[in-house]
């Protein structure tokens, strides 16, 4: 178990190095972030300094090695921007993107497991094609163009809730909602597969046999049983959802680490950049890391595997 942990963890911490080597050279390829420092009359002269204060004149490999070696020490370098250490300003973020992830991942959870459930237990019926009309709409049709709906329907025309904000739980709805859709389709879909495959088993059989009341077969032994790889896609779906969350935040206006992303990209704040996706990659990679050691434990062939 030992070296099953330690061997993952080598992989994630791979994949995190990956990640940031990866950001590391886009964001430089994206433009100078002098022009944007220094005023219009500045000159070449006055710029060519300037890159060489910030450490950008030298070689692209020497410049990620730098940054690797400060963010071993937990240093993501300083943002341009905002004159500040660029962890701290991401961090200040962090708070608004789990806030509106957490309560995706709770909208997908409410509507994806019952409606999955229904959908195994009345499969080819009228539910059992709803639900699945709901599936298919919520992967295909991406977040932000159900948001741009959203915000049509529920603000400009009935308006009921406020097109963007922060600050009170209405300007959380319409966010929550455009981006939990997709969540509900993926943990509808694993739901209803998973029930089937258990509701044909012969241990539910079996239960059935005895006599047991329908709600009690459905909901202690067939939705128990297939509830673990539910579990495992929630808990992967989390990160995926803070990576989904950067268009939702845009349009919302809220003032999440996507947002900031976004904002940073456009004023070539590179510390920025570089801090929030190594974040975000440290929290995905987390999760990925906390779901393979979970499984380790309960299914003792995957580690020996």
């Amino acid at each position: 178990m030992t070296r099953f942990i330690f061997f993952r963890t080598q992989q994630a911490l791979v994949t995190v190095f990956l990640v940031t080597a990866i950001i590391f050279v886009i964001i430089r390829l994206v433009g100078d972030p002098t022009h944007l420092m220094l005023p219009p009359e500045a000159t070449e002269a006055d710029r060519a300094l300037l890159r060489d204060e910030m450490g950008l004149s030298d070689p692209i490999p020497i410049q990620y090695l730098r940054f690797v070696g400060d963010l071993v020490q937990g240093d993501m370098g300083t943002s341009y921007r905002f004159r500040r250490p660029a962890l701290d300003v991401v961090m200040e973020r962090l708070g608004a993107t789990l806030l509106l992830t957490s309560l995706s991942l709770g909208v997908g959870t409410l509507v994806g497991i019952p409606l999955g459930v229904a959908s195994a237990v009345r499969r080819d019926t009228v539910v059992d094609i709803l639900a699945k009309g709901v599936a298919i709409f919520g992967q295909a049709a991406p977040p932000f163009l159900l948001a741009l709906l959203l915000v049509r329907l529920f603000s400009v025309e009935l308006r009921w809730l406020p097109t963007s904000g922060y600050g009170s739980f209405s300007n959380l709805i319409l966010p929550a909602l455009a981006l939990g859709w997709y969540s509900a389709a993926g943990i509808l879909r694993l739901t209803r597969s998973s029930m089937l495959e258990v509701l044909g088993s012969e241990y539910v059989k079996m239960a059935r046999i005895k006599g047991l009341p329908a709600h009690v077969v459905i909901y202690k032994h067939a939705l128990k049983n297939a509830s673990l790889p539910v579990l495992t896609f929630m808990a992967l779906q989390f990160g995926i959802l803070m990576g989904g969350a950067v268009a939702i935040e845009a349009i919302f206006a809220w003032p999440g680490v996507g947002k900031l992303i976004l904002d940073s990209i456009s004023n070539l704040d590179y510390a920025v950049v570089q801090a929030a996706v190594t974040v975000s990659a440290l929290i995905f990679v987390g999760l990925n890391l906390a779901v393979d050691i979970l499984y380790a434990i309960i299914d003792p062939r995957i580690r020996l595997g």
